[in-house]
């Protein structure tokens, strides 16, 4: 079920502050067999991106059987508490969706509801005053870092140019694991970014990215839509992010890094199950040694990039992979070089 509340993003501006900390939902009196249901709240079209991926888990878990689906989309903020209690009333045993402009309000109405499981995409921590609210978000910083070194590898002018939406953690991270990416084959590589102020303006995007090819950008990083527009209408290359839109760009999207929400939600529902769904960062089954990021088959560019950047991706791959290595997570604004 959809409901058709106006469309509002995610913005800057969040309030509320949480700490790290571990609860418990009260347990049943016998674990849950029958299908989990859940409802999904989102404040853009289940298309876009980010929640594209969630969406896709929880399609996927109910052609398995394993819950009851519904979901509204373009929720806006200040809509999103009551649609949250909504569900909550309608007997949703998990609630998923992203809060990161309406933080205090939306734990707020978790308090509400101690036998509900929330599980929302955050810039915070869980608090251990509030049991029943986990949190996630998207630590895809080690896929994002392989795609930066296949970039570094196939810069000519060695000038990256990279568009976000906003600079809050979810997207900061990415951007400088990708940088430190192109590092390891151009050291000297210069990056010029921008933030677009919205999370879904393919028009302004694209705007923005042409600026940057003007300025000699010849690779470009896609954090939103709109860019690979830019990147193919000029003949230079793109580096995805979070979904695969190589089959849209075949000559200009050389490499991605995905975003795979079935691990982070499969842990969530085997805690509901169980009735010992946790109030912890579930963000962390977004690592790739989770098997929450992967970087996606080069396809079309299979053969194109240098060998020594292929080397240097499946060992490092390795390296994330056994725990070697851990791709920093800096959530700190990027800037310009």
């Amino acid at each position: 079920m959809t409901n058709g509340f106006s469309l509002n993003r995610r913005h800057l501006l969040v309030s509320g502050v949480a700490v790290a900390g571990l609860g418990l939902v009260p347990k049943p009196a016998r674990a849950q067999s029958a299908p989990v249901k859940v409802a999904g709240i989102y404040t853009v079209p289940v298309e876009q991106q980010w929640v594209s991926r969630i969406h896709k888990a929880a399609q996927a878990a109910q052609q398995r059987g394993e819950i009851e689906y519904t979901f509204s989309e373009n929720t806006s903020n200040t809509d999103y508490p009551r649609v949250m209690r909504e569900y909550a009333e309608g007997g949703a045993q998990l609630i998923v969706g992203e809060v990161f402009g309406v933080e205090q309000e939306a734990r707020e109405v978790a308090t509400d509801y101690p036998e509900t499981a929330f599980l929302m995409g955050s810039s915070f921590m869980p608090d251990d005053a509030l049991a029943n609210f986990g949190v996630f978000d998207n630590y895809i910083q080690d896929a994002s870092y392989l795609t930066g070194i296949v970039a570094g590898a196939m810069t000519k002018s060695g000038n990256i140019g990279m568009v976000g939406g906003f600079p809050i953690p979810e997207v900061n991270r990415l951007m400088h694991a990708f940088m430190a990416g192109v590092r390891e084959m151009r050291p000297d590589a210069r990056f010029q970014i921008s933030f677009i102020g919205s999370w879904f303006d393919p028009p302004k995007a694209k705007e923005t990215a042409l600026a940057m090819i003007e300025s000699g950008a010849d690779v470009m990083y896609a954090e939103r839509f709109g860019v690979s527009d830019a990147a193919k209408e000029k003949g230079v290359l793109a580096i995805g992010n979070v979904i695969d839109t190589q089959a849209d760009y075949p000559e200009t999207v050389v490499a991605s890094a995905l975003w795979h929400f079935e691990p982070t939600l499969s842990a969530a529902l085997a805690k509901v199950k169980a009735g010992e769904f946790q109030a912890a960062n579930f963000g962390l089954y977004s690592y790739m040694k989770e098997g929450g990021a992967s970087l996606a088959p080069f396809g079309t560019f299979e053969g194109k990039i240098p060998q020594e950047a292929l080397d240097m991706i499946a060992s490092k791959s390795a390296a994330i992979k056994d725990g070697s290595l851990e791709v920093e997570v800096d959530d700190s604004e990027p800037k310009a070089s």
